[in-house]
């Protein structure tokens, strides 16, 4: 099971006189994920560091630290904690006493990882859309049974033959909803449902 964070939340700890500052967000593209680091990036900070993972696409940064001190650890972070569609931003003040490579990944990912679990959890559900159609007569019978299966509309056409909608539906309801439509429809109505 994968989750996403519901909203922008924040975390700061002081390690050895260094101050880190997490921003762990939800995001669905990689542009979101940049636009989240440039608006709680501070240029004045020693270092602004950062990861996220959307999907099979990820990518971290150590703005400066030694390699593999700071972006890796923040990244598993997100994953050992089952997160996708998340960045996560550590912005340190360095406050004068070096903490080695060992200290810089338990500082930076251990900072990640406590503001990742304050952050509400939701559930990814993997959706599929699909389309089908219906008499009007048939309708309001198919609406009742989308509500119950955690199905969105996303579009309802008319023309003389009846309805014709755009489903987003959660793929493991798919077989399931297929069968309600042919029963609701007594098997006249259309099915399908989008690949790629």
């Amino acid at each position: 099971m994968t989750h996403t964070l519901a909203a922008l939340c924040t975390h700061e700890e002081d390690i050895k006189k260094s101050r880190f500052l997490a921003y762990a967000g939800p995001v669905s593209l990689v542009a979101e994920a940049m636009a989240l680091f440039a608006r709680h990036g501070d240029p004045a900070a020693t270092h602004n560091c950062w990861a996220y993972r959307i999907g099979n696409a990820y990518r971290f940064n150590d703005d400066g630290e030694p390699g593999g001190t700071a972006g890796q650890p923040i990244l598993r972070a997100i994953d050992g904690q089952g997160f996708d569609r998340v960045a996560v931003l550590v912005v340190r003040w360095y406050g004068g006493i070096k903490l080695g490579a060992g200290g810089l990944v338990r500082a930076y990912g251990g900072c990640a990882a406590n503001c990742l679990r304050l952050g509400q959890r939701v559930e990814l559900i993997d959706t599929a859309v699909a389309h089908c159609r219906c008499d009007f007569a048939e309708l309001a019978l198919l609406h009742a049974r989308l509500a119950g299966m955690g199905v969105t509309v996303l579009e309802e056409h008319f023309d003389e033959h009846g309805a014709a909608l755009a489903l987003e539906v959660p793929r493991t309801q798919l077989a399931e909803l297929e069968q309600a439509v042919a029963n609701i429809t007594r098997g006249r109505g259309q099915w399908e449902v989008e690949t790629g």
